[in-house]
């Protein structure tokens, strides 16, 4: 029997991502598109360092332009040992988050997740539920002892393929059981799964960003004086803005569309509800829909100012030319009156 652990972090780095294109391992009964449509991964190359006295290496790839992806697999002597994987991971995550470091990275932003895998066994993997307790524990990088109810709920959350194999998804990890120990193709769907919660987290943090930036261009009467050049600068990094986050977002939709009805799109269906993209993606459509209403109003408040300046441009221009006629009635006058 085989125990290897897996980790996945994902982050966004300053560094640009650039290399040769990596070979996306073939999903089971994946439409003749996907390999086609579906994010690519770049190859940046290797790190090797010891943890714990043996070498591990880092697998190190990339999603263009920004999105750094470190990979780790090794084989343990005991998937079930809590303690000792729990460690284990901290030891690797820690290595990760120096890596992402160093290419620009930074560790509040971005997504961690461990793939525990057991191979070469006989028979049902249903007969390894009767390490339930320590399975709920490590998906959820739990070292306490979890309630039966939450481990009940945890193991809820599983799928097959076929009879002898086994997917149990979560939050923070996934167990995969399979005899012929084919676990790429299921760790590179759960990576395109963090990949996208990632890019929801990013844009939503944009968001934030830009919704600031364009709330405080309501108030500049009160705060701060802008030009008519200046204020149309802002309009038009707005405008831009605004088209840049939709056009990620509708990217980001059709990604999730392109995982086809199949497999893999219940598998990834899975993962979705457990990472709460769909909370992720409500979120970035009311800031999005919320954006519009700021430019809206930005755009309304432009019109009225630059229409007030042009009335208060026409008085002025009334009053000089009322003083001007004013100036050569004074004249005639003194024309006319003046000693013949």
């Amino acid at each position: 029997m085989r125990h290897q652990l897996g980790t996945i972090v994902l982050g966004e780095v300053s560094k640009s991502v650039r290399g040769t294109i990596f070979q996306t391992p073939v999903l089971q009964s994946a439409p003749h598109y996907f390999e086609a449509s579906v994010p690519h991964q770049v190859v940046l190359g290797r790190d090797k360092v010891k943890i714990d006295g043996h070498d591990t290496t880092f697998e190190l790839r990339g999603y263009p332009p920004d999105i750094l992806l470190i990979q780790v697999v090794i084989d343990v002597p005991n998937i079930f040992d809590k303690n000792n994987i729990s460690d284990l991971e901290e030891k690797i995550f820690s290595e990760c988050f120096r890596l992402l470091k160093k290419r620009g990275g930074n560790k509040d932003l971005t997504e961690v997740y461990s793939v525990f895998m057991v191979s070469d066994y006989s028979g049902e993997p249903e007969q390894f539920l009767s390490h339930a307790p320590v399975i709920a524990s490590l998906l959820k990088s739990e070292k306490m002892t979890l309630d039966q109810k939450e481990i009940d709920y945890t193991l809820e959350s599983q799928i097959k393929y076929a009879r002898n194999d086994l997917s149990v998804i979560d939050w923070d990890g996934a167990f995969l059981f399979d005899p012929e120990g084919k676990f790429e193709p299921t760790t590179e769907l759960l990576t395109l799964a963090n990949l996208q919660l990632l890019r929801h987290r990013i844009l939503d943090r944009e968001l934030d960003g830009r919704l600031e930036h364009a709330e405080k261009l309501l108030e500049f009467p009160k705060k701060r004086a802008h030009t008519t050049k200046e204020l149309s600068e802002d309009m038009r990094d707005i405008i831009k803005s605004r088209m840049a986050s939709i056009s990620k977002f509708q990217a980001l939709e059709r990604d999730i569309k392109l995982i086809g009805d199949w497999y893999y799109a219940r598998l990834y269906d899975l993962a979705v509800k457990k990472f709460k993209i769909e909370e992720w993606y409500k979120s970035i459509k009311d800031k999005l829909d919320s954006l519009e209403d700021v430019y809206s109003m930005i755009a309304e408040n432009f019109t009225v100012s630059r229409k007030q300046r042009a009335e208060w441009i026409q008085i002025i221009g009334f009053f000089v030319l009322q003083i001007g006629w004013f100036g050569l009635i004074i004249l005639e006058f003194f024309y006319f009156t003046r000693p013949q």
